[in-house]
């Protein structure tokens, strides 16, 4: 058992378990925002723009609503909700935009720095003396240049 404990305390502390649980939280967090975003500030424009129009207001009535009779329930109506399925996508393409332009803006800062990396190690290497080189070796090339004259 406590082996077992063991092995679940080291699966549960790897850095990725870690980091996946901050990613799960701070995208729950995020869903939020954007589920507000949607809902509350783009939907009612889009309403506007079409005239008014509610988006989770929006429904079909496949059977109406039966009233209640004595000593029986009343039936509510059976609706095909359209307007909440349309507010659900705007919220996921609104979400999959907003990480397509994060994971977009962190790979070109990533990409910039690579270049910056390397440029900088491309002027240190140029910048770097050449390498000392032996008089005798110095002498021995003029001599041959000028046998060549």
């Amino acid at each position: 058992m406590k082996n077992l404990l063991k092995e679940f305390k080291d699966f549960a502390m790897k850095g990725n378990v870690m980091d996946m649980a901050v990613g799960i939280i701070i995208g729950g967090a995020f869903g939020k925002i954007v589920t507000s975003v949607v809902n509350d500030v783009i939907m009612p424009l889009i309403g506007l723009i079409v005239g008014g129009v509610n988006f989770t207001d929006l429904a079909i009535t496949l059977k109406e609503a039966v009233p209640a009779a004595e000593g029986v329930a009343a039936k509510p109506a059976v609706l095909l909700k359209y307007g909440n399925f349309l507010q659900t996508t705007f919220d996921f393409l609104i979400v999959a935009f907003s990480i397509f332009l994060f994971i977009k803006l962190i790979n070109t800062a990533k990409e910039k720095l690579e270049k910056a990396t390397k440029a900088a190690e491309e002027a240190a290497a140029a910048a770097a003396p050449a390498p000392a080189t032996d008089p005798q070796i110095v002498l021995l090339t003029e001599i041959r240049d000028l046998l060549k004259k």
